[in-house]
């Protein structure tokens, strides 16, 4: 049997949970695989309009990995792999601008280029938090600025005026001085990719809840693990003392209600070209392996 491959998403749990043990205690025999390839960022920087539903397109190489659910959503429907159904995760996002920029609220984003990744987590929730503060026509995204720590590359060398950063990214963020104009917490959820062995997919998520309830218990022992996915260029300069756990997972079930929800918005909002959103049925897109 092939070794389970996992795709850790700038986040802490599976990093505990190897340092723990929880996945050799599971019988899990797994690997890492970094989709994005961070030490250097090269991955980051896909170019104009590719962001995560395009690596979704192209395959990926994981068994499992993570996008925001929305772009989870529509990937499955499409036929690029399962939603799976049975637990996701939440992480703490912001709009952030330089510490001597002139904007200092939601209002003042008003015909400003935001960096985010196109059809990712990043453009639908800058969008979600701005509509009560601007009219459609005044939120500018600018999707040429690549992907996570691309983006906030560019942002620390003031190459553009405002970004979309989410976990370690964010918390370097505020380390630096950047200032947050508005919070932008987004749900994301786990992709099964071509067709894994279903204890194995169970022995990966109950290593991550042991591993979820240490970080809950003391976060300050694991945030170090953010150093392994960050680009080395800003490595020496992170304080990891001072941040905080980062995206959180969460057990409980992502819904039909919340499906649908999700797919309606994504349509209304025209994000994707027509014919280009799959099916929409939840039993096609999603994978239960709850008893």
């Amino acid at each position: 049997m092939p070794r389970f491959v996992i795709a850790p998403h700038m986040r802490l749990q599976e990093w505990v949970a190897e340092e723990k043990g929880y996945f050799a205690a599971e019988g899990l025999d797994y690997e890492f695989h970094d989709e994005l390839v961070s030490k250097d960022g090269k991955r980051h920087d896909l170019g104009a309009k590719v962001g995560a539903y395009q690596t979704f397109e192209q395959g990926r190489s994981s068994d499992v990995s993570c996008a925001c659910h929305l772009t989870v959503n529509v990937a499955a429907s499409s036929g690029h792999g399962k939603l799976y159904a049975d637990a996701y995760s939440v992480a703490p996002a912001g709009i952030f601008v330089a510490p001597e920029s002139p904007m200092r609220t939601p209002a003042d984003l008003a015909g400003v280029a935001i960096s985010v990744g196109y059809q990712s987590g990043s453009h639908y929730s800058t969008i979600q938090a701005l509509e009560p503060y601007l009219k459609p026509e005044e939120i500018k995204l600018s999707f040429g600025d690549g992907l996570l720590f691309k983006r906030m590359e560019l942002l620390i060398d003031r190459k553009v005026p405002a970004v979309h950063l989410f976990n370690g990214p964010y918390y370097f963020a505020e380390q630096l001085g950047f200032r947050k104009l508005i919070d932008c917490t987004f749900m994301i959820a786990a992709m099964l990719t071509g067709e894994p062995d279903a204890e194995d997919v169970r022995r990966y998520f109950r290593a991550l809840r042991l591993a979820q309830r240490d970080i809950d218990l003391r976060p300050d022992r694991y945030t170090h693990y953010y150093k392994n996915e960050f680009p080395e260029r800003f490595r020496a300069e992170m304080d990891t003392r001072r941040w905080g756990p980062g995206e959180r997972l969460v057990f409980e079930s992502y819904t039909r209600e919340a499906f649908e929800e999700s797919f309606e918005w994504i349509a209304r909002h025209g994000i994707f070209e027509e014919g280009r959103m799959g099916s929409g049925r939840y039993e096609e897109a999603v994978c239960s392996l709850a008893p």
